[in-house]
């Protein structure tokens, strides 16, 4: 599993104080850069490489209110792993208490001419670590 912090900053935040529904991704898509560089830390993994990952699909369930100057965690883990793509799970908390669950489904593709391909099988090592 991987674990990153946010802070939840007042324009991501709807007149109520309380995060706008949309922004949850821009958390999310923040937590997903620094895990995949984690996953390679000496190279530029969204440029360096000849295969590029898009999202397909993308939801977010919230189970509380996530409030202007919260501090959560994230933590993320590998849902689903198939041959080309793979879905990431992303659990948010304040404190110890569960606010909200976001998922990405990603596919595999070449870079230049957007084609769907395998994972490569170094990288699919990788995730199958963080495998929940």
């Amino acid at each position: 599993m991987f674990s990153a912090n946010v802070k939840v900053y007042f324009y991501d935040a709807d007149p109520a104080g309380i995060i706008f529904y949309a922004s949850i991704f821009k958390y999310v898509h923040a937590v997903y850069e620094d895990f995949m560089r984690s996953l390679s830390p000496q190279r530029n993994f969204f440029f360096d490489r000849e295969y590029i990952l898009p999202i397909m699909h993308a939801e977010a369930d919230y189970v509380r209110p996530i409030l202007v100057g919260d501090e959560l965690k994230v933590d993320v883990t590998v849902s689903l792993l198939k041959s080309s793509s793979f879905e990431l799970t992303f659990r948010f908390y304040r404190d110890d208490q569960f606010t909200a669950i976001a998922k990405t489904v990603h596919v595999c593709a070449l870079k230049e001419k957007f084609e769907k391909i395998e994972l490569p099988k170094d990288f699919q090592d990788q995730l199958q670590l963080h495998l929940s």
